[in-house]
């Protein structure tokens, strides 16, 4: 990949240390294509994402344990090689980046720990629907940072939730019990916009491999004290359970959030979270093939509007001016160079 630098502004934020003037706009520093790659591996993110709301719907464990066991299997399995291949960068993180990414994992563990139980509470739909919110809780966070986003984002976004809500329709249930869990959901999405946020920032100097380790092992631990609290059990459940698990693990924490992350420094977190919301029409797609759950009628034009709303805000970061920058970006030394990219598995 090439030499690192902040293609997004909210990848460029000075999270909680330096004010950002008014002048910043969202997301792409320069124009230009986007990366064909990492369109690609934004897809596959996607679509590994989409098995997850299914996936977890259907195994026979309590979702706070699916959730702790996930992001304990990935440091399982990313540890090795993180150790192995960047030993001298893990030893090397700066202090604030290291909390930045501690803080990211926190955040993590809130969305799960918010988004898996509503799974159980309300339909996969609508709770999918809710959490990919993100990209709206995204942008306004970044404004109340101080980054202003180009309207045709903001059209974008809104005309992308916009499928999202057809493709779901109001949920007729006013259970106390679906309400509480589309609440959960829509508070899983603000904790993801947080996460792909303190994300990018940490991103700007990090590889991605060393970022997930510490993400993940953060969240593991959070979840896991989590459930120690609740006194939610660990173990106990049939051996399908834990393939279930490992499938998920492999499946939307390797591929679908960890391909999220390396993507973000160079497609920026509007276009990221944006994507996200194709997860809806994913999900439901593999319910109806697997569960049985087909979708609506309503579920085609809402697609279309996803994509188009995708389109939008991809088009808006490219063709954002490129001398629009930060004011200490303009200062920057000359000899001082954006550190170069790390390889990645």
């Amino acid at each position: 990949m090439p030499a690192a630098r902040p293609e997004s502004a909210a990848a460029a934020l000075p999270i909680a240390t330096t004010p950002v003037t008014a002048t910043v706009t969202a997301p792409a520093a320069t124009a230009g294509p986007l990366p064909r790659t990492d369109l690609l591996l934004l897809a596959v993110s996607v679509g590994a994402i989409s098995l997850s709301a299914p996936l977890i719907s259907a195994t026979a464990a309590p979702a706070l344990a699916i959730a702790f066991w996930r992001n304990l299997m990935s440091v399982g399995v990313l540890g090795p090689y993180a150790l192995l291949r960047h030993r001298a960068e893990l030893r090397a993180v700066p202090r604030r980046a290291l909390l930045l990414a501690m803080a990211a994992g926190v955040l993590l563990a809130v969305h799960f720990g918010l988004w898996m139980p509503s799974l159980r509470m309300t339909s996969v739909a609508s709770a999918t629907a809710l959490v990919t919110t993100t990209p709206l809780w995204t942008i306004v966070l970044m404004r109340l940072l101080g980054v202003r986003a180009p309207r045709m984002v903001w059209l974008g976004t809104v005309t992308a939730f916009a499928g999202v809500l057809v493709l779901t329709g109001v949920d007729l249930s006013l259970s106390p019990r679906a309400l509480a869990g589309d609440a959960l959901a829509l508070g899983a999405g603000l904790a993801a916009a947080g996460y792909m946020l303190l994300g990018a920032e940490v991103r700007r100097t990090v590889s991605t491999t060393a970022y997930t380790l510490v993400c993940y092992a953060t969240t593991a631990v959070v979840l896991l004290a989590v459930c120690l609290v609740a006194g939610t059990p660990l173990s106990g459940w049939p051996a399908g359970a834990w393939w279930q698990i490992v499938l998920l693990m492999v499946t939307a924490q390797l591929l679908g959030h960890s391909l999220s992350n390396r993507v973000l420094r160079t497609l920026g977190p509007s276009v990221t979270s944006t994507a996200i919301l194709l997860e809806t029409p994913g999900a439901a797609l593999i319910a109806a093939l697997w569960l049985g759950q087909w979708p609506p009628a309503a579920a085609y034009p809402a697609v279309v509007l996803i994509l188009l709303g995708l389109i939008v805000v991809a088009r808006a970061d490219r063709k954002r001016p490129a001398d629009r920058k930060r004011p200490a970006d303009r200062k920057r030394p000359a000899d001082r160079k954006p550190p170069a990219d790390r390889p990645e598995p």
